[in-house]
This record gives C-alpha cells, sequence and structure tokens, in this order.
C-alpha cells in the first residue's frame, strides 16, 4: 500500500470478508481475529485481484518497511527531507541501519540509497509537472544542497534536464507502485 486510498481499498476489503481491522498503516494490516487458512486463502485472493500481495516472509516484511518509510518520507510528509537517511530508516524501523542496508541490497538488487534518490526524482517531476514552484524552490523543498545538484542527479536518472523535462508534453513519471 502506498497512498490513503490504497489503505481505503484494503479496510473495505477486509470488512467484507466479516473481519475487524485494528489499524492499517502503509504496508500493515492488524485485525482482531486470527485468521483460518480458508479465511487467508480468500482475503489473498480478493487482495491480489485488487494488486495487493499479502506478505508473511519476515524480510520481505522489514523491506517493505523500508519502502513504506522512504515513500511516506518523500511523497507523503512535511517532514525535512534534509534529515540523514540511515537515521530516519532507523528511528522507523528500529533495527540496526547496516543490517537494513544490507538486507535491502541483497534482496532488492539496489541501496536504500539509490530508492530513495529515484522517489526524489519522481518527487521532482512531479512539482516540475505542476509548475508552481522554481527549481531553486524544488531543491529547498527536497532537501538538495543546490539547484546544480538536483539538476546533475536528475539527468543522471532521467537522460533529461530539469528544464528539457518540463517541455515535454508526454511527462515520463512513474506510479509509486512501480520504483
Amino acid at each position: 500500500m502506498v497512498c490513503s486510498r490504497c489503505k481505503m481499498v484494503v479496510k473495505a476489503e477486509i470488512e467484507k470478508a466479516g473481519l475487524q481491522p485494528v489499524s492499517i498503516e502503509l504496508g500493515e494490516v492488524e485485525i482482531k481475529e486470527t485468521l483460518t487458512s480458508k479465511q487467508l486463502q480468500q482475503l489473498n485472493t480478493s487482495m491480489k485481484a485488487l494488486g495487493f500481495e499479502l506478505i508473511d516472509d519476515k524480510k520481505i516484511q522489514t523491506i517493505e518497511k523500508i519502502k513504506n518509510a522512504i515513500v511516506t518520507l518523500v511523497h507523503h510528509s512535511d517532514n525535512d527531507i534534509k534529515t540523514n537517511l540511515s537515521a530516519y530508516i532507523t528511528s522507523q524501523i528500529h533495527q540496526d541501519y547496516n543490517y537494513l542496508s544490507n538486507l535491502f541490497s541483497e534482496v532488492e538488487g539496489t541501496t536504500i540509497e539509490k530508492y530513495f534518490i529515484i522517489h526524489r526524482i519522481e518527487k521532482v517531476k512531479e512539482l516540475l509537472v505542476y509548475n508552481e514552484l522554481s527549481l531553486s524552490e524544488i531543491a529547498f523543498q527536497l532537501g538538495y544542497s543546490s539547484v546544480a545538484y538536483l539538476s546533475n542527479q536528475f539527468k543522471k536518472i532521467t537522460g533529461f534536464t530539469p528544464s528539457y523535462f518540463k517541455t515535454l508534453k508526454e511527462h515520463k513519471r512513474r506510479n509509486i507502485e512501480e520504483l
């Protein structure tokens, strides 16, 4: 789950199955009941039909928590994005950052930092498309040390300069869940 609408859909599906959710957060659902294997299978089937997946592997759950923490930081919060990424992840997941970093790299084939950069660039694209902020304001809002650094990173990831990207008719943005 990567947005509040996802949480609403998941909640509705859980309630439709006759279950009572205690809490629904990005990537996590807690229910009152203990599921039977039949209920679990039905819930898994209905969630897959909606594009969601039940995860019971602890390592994969941890990876999802890391991804959700990054999505929340970049796309859904007013937090100071200049925060130290490793400190932020550690505060959200409550595990050693070196362990989390190694696990993420092993499972995802990329680093936490690269995943974070990809999300920041997607946020830059979004803000460029809205055309409400200057590049300097975008750089400041997303915690870049300078416009030049943002521009270099943007070009490295997208192949375009930010100003050229703004002129494109078809903005090559990706859905968060595709990152």
